[in-house]
């Protein structure tokens, strides 16, 4: 379940998003059932025209295209577009995110100076917002409306309580130790397991606790001073403050050890130990799972998957080797981190100074009604998907995009059945899986109810109590009970878009159907570069080397010929190679390994836009050139300037260390390099940065 406590940093505005569960992104969430019908018709209207799809000051001319196209498309607007303080990067992705902020603020404010009927969902979220919004009224409470969580740990008094208070966490959204909630059986799509995985660490990833290097000690000892400053902030002496923090480090630490890393996670067998109670049981003797399901009101739990074994070893370890004092210190630290921003500001001040600052290198907090703005997204967001909707989404977005995801699908289909590495026996298998994509586009055809969130202007915290444990609640029904697909794991406002191997589907939220990613003035060869692309993108994250080890339902199941999968390792571990290759600033790459999997989508989407562009013209007059580019030109700039963008060495570094998307250069150069057709279009010829040698040119779709 995804913590929503956490929303509200939302520092990192790279061009990519946090990974969902088993779910590829171009963003740990299980989403509560839907009940109520979305609305069949809207007030929306369609986006403004862009006086330009491609605009000519965005370009470097200095620069060729055959020497760095990322250079070439973006290198303008990089030079007119510094980072603003309050981001860790700023790019296109950054404008679009900002507009519909903007949009929802507009929404919310509308709704929090109205007289909202009780219980509507403009009633919650503008009341949501507004108990955000007052400042003063939170600065006033100090930690009151965090004492009775304070209280209960302090009365801790032996480890079974101890287990108590880490079931109560989880049911009000702070994830302490380990996450665990509903997730789809990886091996019977049709089922809703138990589940619970690796967690409780403070850091972004496991090798921030392991390695030895020096920036790594040198974070480390950042990490202590910023946790025994929030132990100070909550009015503990320093010298306790200082222990204290050495206690959370060496717990975290024990923890990390036994946690998989961040390439380890993209493997799903790796995490698949579906068991009996009884086997969980006697994993972790010193940690009982059947207390632990009647704490959380979980009733009837037969099958649990234990994602990491060897992690819940550790926590079972813990249970017995660490005292009871350190046991309260770890749970007061993850209460204190997790509710920061929801306190008064000088806990809002230290908790981004370091997830902030330090991490992510950005200068200055965002603004409140942001910051308002995104916990009210993260908290209630599909009651605020309602309004948006309503607002910014017309439906001939809707139509067109469905329009471009069949030609996609089309293009696909038509590789698929030429493709001369693939046997017979996989290409049948494979074009069903493709056939059985589902398609969400805008928003959910049914709203979740949130009638029962009780939501006032009281007390802040307490709605993000509130609003956390009815997802958590909603989440626990789902155990047991057959699959419901028409949930969605993103809320409609979200820039960006994913791919569920688990339930075979596309999704696009609202929030990325718009400029620059969908231009209703723009051509077609601008369009097909840029959300043409995202759709191909996604549709070949079914195929990369993460989602082919899922069948056309759903299931963890091979169903590729040896001969088959060998030759699709060998392309795939030719476009790991090249990311290991890149070097950033200086000495640091790119884990080829971890960003394979959407380096393998970025070329398919290309390649297979590309081919559905192509056969969109077939009947058609040649287009003719717009400001001196070829058609074919366009499509490629059209998906460069998608990703103009800069970002931090901060933010670089933590990219690297945990991100499965290349970054944004690498994102441009990297597939391109290896098409023939972006060399054509160019005239790229003989030994130029943008032609990869015969022999490295990857190639898979």
């Amino acid at each position: 379940m995804r913590n929503k406590l956490a929303l509200l940093v939302a520092l990192l505005f790279i061009a990519v998003s946090a990974r969902l569960t088993l779910t590829t992104t171009l963003a740990d969430s299980t989403q509560p059932e839907e009940t109520k019908t979305a609305p069949a018709t809207t007030d929306a209207t369609p986006a403004k025209k862009e006086t330009a799809a491609i605009d000519l000051g965005n370009l470097d001319r200095t620069c060729k295209p055959c020497d760095d196209f990322y250079k070439f498309a973006n290198g303008g607007w990089i030079a007119k577009n510094p980072i603003p303080a309050a981001y860790p990067s700023w790019g296109t992705f950054n404008l679009l995110a900002q507009n519909n902020r903007e949009t929802l603020k507009t929404i919310l404010d509308t709704a929090k100076d109205a007289k909202a009927a009780p219980g509507s969902v403009e009633q919650k979220v503008g009341d949501f917002y507004c108990s955000c919004m007052d400042a003063e009224k939170i600065e006033a409470a100090g930690l009151k409306p965090l004492q009775p969580e304070l209280d209960r740990i302090a009365a801790l008094k032996n480890p079974k309580e101890v287990q108590a208070a880490i079931a109560h966490l989880h049911t009000i959204g702070v994830n302490v130790l380990f996450g665990f909630g509903s997730n789809q059986d990886a091996k019977d799509a049709t089922k809703v397991l138990a589940d619970a995985r690796q967690g409780g660490l403070g850091l972004p990833e496991t090798e921030y606790y392991t390695k030895d290097d020096e920036d790594s000690k040198k974070l480390r000892d950042q990490y202590l001073t910023h946790v025994a400053k929030m132990f100070e902030l909550a009015g503990e002496d320093a010298a306790k403050s200082k222990a204290n923090a050495q206690t959370v480090l060496e717990m975290e630490t024990g923890l990390a050890k036994n946690s998989l890393n961040s390439i380890q996670l993209r493997d799903p067998e790796a995490s698949y130990h579906k068991m009996k109670l009884a086997e969980a049981e006697k994993l972790t003797p010193d940690f009982s799972w059947n207390a632990y399901f009647a704490q959380i009101g979980l009733k009837k739990v037969e099958d649990i998957n234990l994602e990491q074994p060897e992690f819940f070893k550790e926590v079972n370890r813990q249970m017995t080797a660490t005292s009871l004092e350190s046991w309260k210190v770890y749970l007061r630290w993850h209460l204190l981190n997790q509710t920061a921003n929801a306190l008064p500001a000088k806990f809002v001040e230290e908790n981004f100074n370091f997830n902030g600052k330090i991490l992510t290198g950005a200068r200055e907090i965002q603004p409140r009604w942001r910051r308002c703005v995104n916990a009210t997204d993260g908290n209630l967001g599909e009651a605020l998907g309602q309004l948006y909707v309503k607002k910014a989404f017309p439906p001939e977005s809707k139509a067109r995009m469905l329009e471009i995801v069949k030609n996609i699908r089309t293009a696909l289909r038509d590789d698929l059945k030429t493709l001369s590495w693939m046997g017979d026996a996989t290409r049948k298998q494979a074009l069903h899986k493709l056939d059985s994509i589902a398609v969400k586009i805008g928003y959910p055809d049914k709203w979740k109810d949130y009638s029962s969130v009780a939501i006032s202007r009281d007390q802040y915290l307490a709605n993000i109590f509130r609003a956390s444990a009815f997802e958590y609640r909603l989440d626990l029904e789902k155990i047991g009970k057959p699959v419901d697909r028409s949930v969605w794991g993103m809320t409609p406002p979200t820039v960006n878009a994913y791919y569920n191997p688990q339930l075979n589907e596309i999704v696009f939220p609202a929030g990325i159907l718009q400029f620059p990613f969908f231009n209703a003035s723009a051509d077609d060869a601008v369009n097909y570069g840029a959300i043409g692309v995202v759709i191909g993108h996604e549709i070949t994250h079914g195929f990369d080397d993460e989602g082919r080890q899922f069948d056309a339902d759903g299931n963890l199941k091979n169903w590729w010929t040896e001969t088959d999968l060998k030759n699709f390792e060998e392309r795939a571990k030719c476009i790991e190679h090249q990311f290991d290759s890149y070097t950033v600033l200086d000495n640091l790459h790119h884990k080829g390994k971890l960003v394979s999997g959407e380096s393998i989508a970025d070329l398919g989407g290309l390649t297979i836009a590309w081919a559905a562009y192509q056969e969109s013209l077939k009947g058609k007059p040649a287009p003719k050139d717009i400001d001196g580019f070829s058609h074919e030109q366009r499509f490629f700039l059209g998906y460069a300037q998608v990703w103009a963008g800069s970002q931090r060495p901060e933010a670089t570094k933590l990219q690297l260390a945990t991100d499965p998307h290349p970054l944004p250069e690498f994102r441009v150069n990297g597939p391109l390099s290896n098409m023939e057709v972006f060399r054509k279009a160019f005239g790229c010829a003989g030994t130029v940065p943008m032609v990869r040698s015969e022999k490295d040119t990857c190639k898979i779709w």
